[in-house]
């Protein structure tokens, strides 16, 4: 104790003795606050995006086919929807996965894509006048829907010259004579006199020659990707309770429908002049942003000003005459164009960007349809099933849903929620109604099964039928046969109308299933149980933590780990070569005092623990400066928080600020890796030291 007292004495006293300690601990402070600072970001991002995960789509633990070609991707891929195999029944997965006393609730899944369009201003306004003239034929006509009826063939009409005016000045300013005279036709009849005097003649009829042959010409609809996840919804809206219903409600259990993600819904379906003030109010008040520093929210307020067509498009003529009123007297002008009122009104600037934004909502709005599908309209989604063919499903839209904290991220406003039963027909899996509908058929038409190597014989042999398949089968559709089979009785049937049990939505198809635990801590334990598991084994699943299921998403917090622990060990190896250098030198310079202490009685071990201990106290010392400086840092940061720059940073942070904690687990790592490097990059100087022979170091000048 008393020779260790005496080092750590010669220790502290050099310590700040040499301006080349001053230098090694400065080189020592850094690396070891970048090793507390960084540790600590990168776990707590670690556990928000956790959080974000688990909390939005993935559970704990997600379990999906073994025969799958590629690994499971809740949140897509490089190439899209990965390749995995569908699992024939969810039921019996369930019922294995329960049996672990740690799993809450098993919740099934399947992902997929498609592209819908929402329908032009023509199509919507058509579509109207449809289910006006069809409410007509089903319960006679009122004086509200005969006014409902005139106003919106004036807007149709009205929308007929506004083309007509805009194809006349495309073709002055571009000197477009190529024009298509079919088009040109069917424009001039849709605006002539005598079409509109005979449409009543004939509404349904002129309906659909309006909707073939004016509406194509109108392009002002949206194809669009929707991203869907077919899923039991009750299961999914317990399991997950970040989960909020923000429009409408949610779907009737056991009903098909489906619950449009809010982000998507603001931001693919609103009204894009809206939408376009809601992003530029949002960055002004969130991000104190200004129109007048920030192109792209100048670049916003140009479309804008300049891309009115969509709202005077709109309007019909008594609502045109609102609007115009309205903006002229917002704008103090007399002018009475429609569109060149719109486009000094939405010309914004800082000054009266609150003022307009205000103005719009409260004059305009309430004389546009904001939103392309509403709360209650039949979406048609049309997609290529598994096997290559094109299926298409109509899903009622119930309402809107978001997960709290994760409002403003693309990631997780991604998903848009199916019931299962739609997304398994989207899918191509044969479900019983299908199967029954089929069997139907082949009854009734006399249809064989050939095997297929005997295809060929079959169809072009001696035996084949001398005629054809339609001759043979005479009223094979035909729409006065009553057929009283259960596939003719449920292809007759409302499915939109129909509730399906507990047991069909368990009992069919599903692609992988979430899991959530009651204890999360075991997450472990409970993944490596359900691995080893000889019944999920028997059921061919694979079973992997939400980190993996995330695919590319759940990698990111252990790839950027990897590239901080590379910026270390490259600052750490430049570091050692530094100390190594600086410890030489001092060392060297102190061969003089090494020789006296050698020539009065100190063995080779007192002087190698001495230049190593004073090492150590230097590295203790400066690294504790650094990581108290980094502990300081990330206790300032927990307090104020680290805001999402970005939509796609909510995700990652779990919402609007990151709040970094601190963990032992990254001050004792600094320590660790200071002390370790200290020490090696200095044994080889403390062994030169060793090695001075006295005689020769008292006789040394310098």
């Amino acid at each position: 104790m008393g020779t260790l007292t005496l080092l750590l004495q010669v220790a502290f006293r050099n310590l700040f003795k040499s301006k080349v300690n001053l230098i090694i601990g400065g080189i020592i402070f850094f690396p070891s606050c970048l090793v507390v600072t960084g540790g600590a970001l990168l776990d707590s991002m670690n556990s928000s995006m956790s959080r974000s995960i688990i909390g939005s789509l993935s559970g704990h633990i997600q379990v999906y086919s073994d025969k799958s070609k590629e690994e499971l991707a809740l949140f897509g891929g490089m190439s899209g929807e990965a390749d995995i195999a569908a699992i024939d029944s969810f039921a019996p997965i369930k019922a294995a996965l329960e049996k672990h006393p740690n799993v809450q609730t098993v919740v099934p899944m399947g992902t997929n894509g498609a592209l819908i369009t929402s329908g032009n201003t023509v199509d919507l306004t058509l579509a109207r006048l449809r289910d006006l003239y069809r409410k007509n034929t089903a319960e006679g006509e009122t004086p509200e829907r005969r006014a409902q009826i005139d106003s919106l063939k004036q807007h149709v009409r009205h929308l007929a010259d506004l083309l007509q005016a805009e194809q006349e000045t495309r073709r002055i300013l571009i000197r477009d004579e190529a024009r298509d005279p079919a088009e040109a036709a069917a424009l001039e009849k849709t605006r002539s006199d005598a079409f509109w005097a005979d449409f009543e003649k004939d509404p349904l009829g002129s309906l659909e020659f309006l909707e073939n042959q004016l509406a194509p010409q109108v392009a002002d609809g949206d194809l669009l990707y929707i991203r869907y996840v077919g899923t039991d919804l009750d299961a999914f809206q317990k399991s997950f309770d970040r989960m909020q219903i923000v429009d409408g409600q949610k779907v009737p259990e056991g009903k098909r429908g489906m619950l449009l993600s809010k982000f998507f819904y603001e931001d693919n379906l609103k009204l894009k002049t809206a939408r376009r003030l809601d992003l530029i109010k949002e960055a002004r008040d969130t991000n104190h942003k200004t129109i007048a520093l920030d192109p792209l929210l100048r670049r916003m307020v140009k479309e804008n000003s300049t891309q009115t067509r969509e709202i005077v498009y709109q309007l019909d003529p008594l609502k045109t005459k609102q609007a115009v009123a309205r903006l002229q007297e917002a704008l103090k002008s007399q002018e009475t164009d429609l569109s060149k009122l719109l486009g000094e009104f939405l010309t914004v600037k800082d000054e009266n960007f609150d003022t307009r934004y205000k103005q719009f909502y409260e004059q305009l709005a309430p004389l546009l349809d904001l939103y392309r599908i509403k709360m209650g309209d039949t979406l048609t989604i049309t997609a290529f099933s598994r096997t290559g063919y094109v299926q298409s499903v109509n899903v009622p839209i119930y309402g809107t849903y978001q997960f709290s904290g994760l409002e403003k991220s693309p990631l997780a406003g991604a998903a848009n929620l199916m019931d299962l039963v739609s997304f398994r027909e989207l899918y191509g899996y044969l479900t019983d109604e299908k199967k029954a509908e089929i069997a139907q058929l082949k009854q009734k038409s006399g249809a064989a099964e050939v095997k297929r190597e005997d295809a060929e014989a079959a169809l072009f042999g001696e035996d084949a039928p001398s005629k054809l398949v339609a001759d043979a089968t005479p009223g094979l559709i035909n729409e006065t046969d009553q057929i009283t089979s259960n596939g003719a009785a449920l292809r007759n049937e409302d499915l939109i109308k129909r509730v399906y049990s507990q047991h069909e939505i368990e009992g069919g198809m599903v692609l992988s299933a979430a899991i959530v635990l009651k204890d999360p801590s075991k997450l472990d334990a409970t993944l490596a149980e359900l691995q080893q598991s000889q019944e999920l084994k028997d059921l061919k699943l694979r079973v992997v933590s939400w980190q993996k299921a995330a695919g590319l998403i759940g990698q990111f917090v252990m790839m950027m780990r990897m590239v901080l622990w590379g910026i270390i060990l490259i600052l750490f190896v430049v570091v050692l070569a530094i100390i190594n250098n600086a410890v030489m030198m001092a060392t060297l310079q102190r061969v003089k005092e090494v020789g006296t202490m050698r020539a009065i009685g100190a063995q080779r071990s007192f002087i190698l623990s001495m230049v190593l201990l004073e090492t150590v106290v230097l590295g203790l010392v400066f690294g504790g400066l650094g990581a108290g400086t980094g502990s300081a840092l990330i206790t300032w940061l927990h307090n104020v928080g680290i805001p999402a720059g970005s939509d796609e940073m909510y995700f990652f942070f779990s919402g609007p600020r990151l709040l970094p904690t601190l963990s032992a687990s990254n001050v004792i790592s600094a320590f660790v890796l200071v002390v370790g490097v200290s020490l090696f990059s200095t044994f080889y100087p403390a062994f030169l030291a060793t090695r001075v022979s006295p005689v020769t170091a008292m006789q040394t000048d310098e």
